[in-house]
């Protein structure tokens, strides 16, 4: 039974993600500019570390190389999440450089440990308990970084619908923190607490990301409206 809502909280989290992919894709889709793409890469990566999930789940092989390839896409969700709101704050001429460059390294370091892991699955599989510890600990500090900043973009704007993305951000720094807990002493509760608050998170963000889509296209319907 735990099993089946494991698996069904797992494959509505990476439909949700695979939207919030689309939602995101569209900003580069009509400007082809590189700094676009941060949110839709992370968003991405999020919907196959879900997807991988269900997969180990249904088969039973959590404890696996699918393990290990899960845990890896996730915590790269985060820090291209991270390098791209740190990016966004300070732009200059130097930024799209850096941000590809960033990006690049990024996507270097993810392949080279897909590629370990799949080469030596014993390695992959014996080293999960211990180095998850620590990638959860990564994503905690990209997540808290990413929270003061969008946290400080709407105290800047105050406006009343930012509010929901530095909340969504400090949702799934919890659920990441709750997993940590479950890694330590097995607790049942912190499991469950992180997949909730995680799910919650990938709502919350669906839902900025539906009323910001249906405000713009709203908006651009009505100048096509007032220009004929």
């Amino acid at each position: 039974m735990y099993e089946d809502i494991r698996i069904a909280i797992e494959v509505a989290s990476a439909i949700i993600c695979f939207i919030l992919l689309w939602f995101m894709a569209k900003p580069y889709s009509l400007t082809r500019e590189g700094r676009y793409l941060g949110l839709p890469l992370g968003f991405g990566f999020l919907g196959i570390s879900s997807v991988i999930c269900a997969i180990a789940t249904i088969t039973g092989f959590f404890a696996s190389q699918l393990a290990w390839l899960q845990l890896l896409p996730r915590t790269f969700a985060f820090l291209f999440l991270a390098v791209t709101y740190y990016f966004s704050k300070k732009p200059s001429r130097k930024s799209p450089l850096m941000w590809g460059l960033s990006i690049s390294l990024l996507i270097f370091v993810l392949v080279t440990l897909v590629i370990a892991g799949i080469l030596n699955p014993q390695f992959a599989a014996e080293g999960y308990l211990a180095s998850s510890v620590y990638f959860r600990f990564c994503n905690l500090i990209c997540l808290f970084y990413i929270s003061i900043h969008t946290l400080n973009s709407h105290i800047k704007t105050l406006d009343s619908s930012t509010i929901v993305i530095p909340f969504a951000f400090i949702l799934q720094g919890i659920s990441q923190y709750s997993i940590i807990i479950f890694s330590v002493d097995r607790s049942l509760f912190a499991f469950w607490s992180a997949m909730v608050l995680r799910f919650a998170s990938l709502a919350a963000f669906l839902y900025v990301s539906y009323k910001a889509f249906y405000t713009i296209d709203k908006r651009v319907v009505r100048n096509e409206d007032d220009a004929s």
